[in-house]
């Protein structure tokens, strides 16, 4: 709980006990810092947001039930000023760049070290934006002329669910000519040789989150 009125609250929001217990850890470490509420999912975290108004969200991007993109749009619904700190394991630049682009005012891996975690925190207090040189070195890649489009987008949905370039140009309404063509494109700007290439790229930077 909150040791005086002069800390800065920091909630927590992560489906597991254990990672929640050790962001805690972290933030009870950080001077003039204190942990005032937990929740186990995006539900829990979009009314504990709304009944203590913390100062920080530590939040985690995959979560059952509610996610914690969802919930950083209902956050942000209720308090458009909400600090909120996606926290993720996968350093996918798609997952960053979604994060960011909803509204969090950093992205920060699991695997942090507790150093970075606090200066996550400090820049974050201060009304600055916060993502780890490494994290933005993937970002600006994903912001390079090589985004994918959205037509290339749904074509690359299809994909993750093993249909063919027929049924994806059934499912898309557009002829097979023009699936190969985006077929092609995708592969391109993904780097990869062939469709199994594709999908796997696709799922490490965090553009298909599973492949069926």
């Amino acid at each position: 709980m909150q040791e005086n009125d002069m800390s800065i609250s920091v909630m927590l929001v992560d489906d597991h006990p254990l990672v929640r217990l050790g962001m805690a850890g972290v933030v009870s470490r950080q001077p003039g810092y204190a942990v005032t509420g937990e929740a186990a999912d995006g539900a829990e975290a979009i009314d504990l947001y709304r009944r203590l108004r913390p100062d920080v969200v530590l939040m985690d991007l995959m979560m059952p039930r509610v996610g914690g993109l969802e919930a950083l749009h209902a956050i942000r619904e209720f308090h458009p000023e909400a600090r909120v700190v996606m926290v993720s394991g996968s350093d996918g630049e798609e997952h960053v760049y979604r994060a960011l682009h909803a509204g969090a005012r950093a992205y920060l891996l699991k695997d942090a070290p507790e150093a970075q975690l606090a200066e996550c925190l400090q820049a974050v207090v201060a009304g600055r934006r916060y993502v780890p040189p490494d994290v933005a070195t993937r970002l600006a890649s994903r912001l390079d002329n090589d985004a994918l489009t959205g037509r290339e987008l749904d074509v690359l949905r299809f994909l993750s669910q093993g249909m063919s370039n027929k049924l994806i140009a059934r499912a898309a309404g557009i002829a097979p000519g023009t699936v190969k063509y985006h077929v092609k494109n995708i592969m391109a700007k993904l780097g990869a040789s062939c469709r199994t290439e594709v999908l796997r790229e696709a799922v490490r930077r965090g553009i298909v989150d599973i492949v069926h």
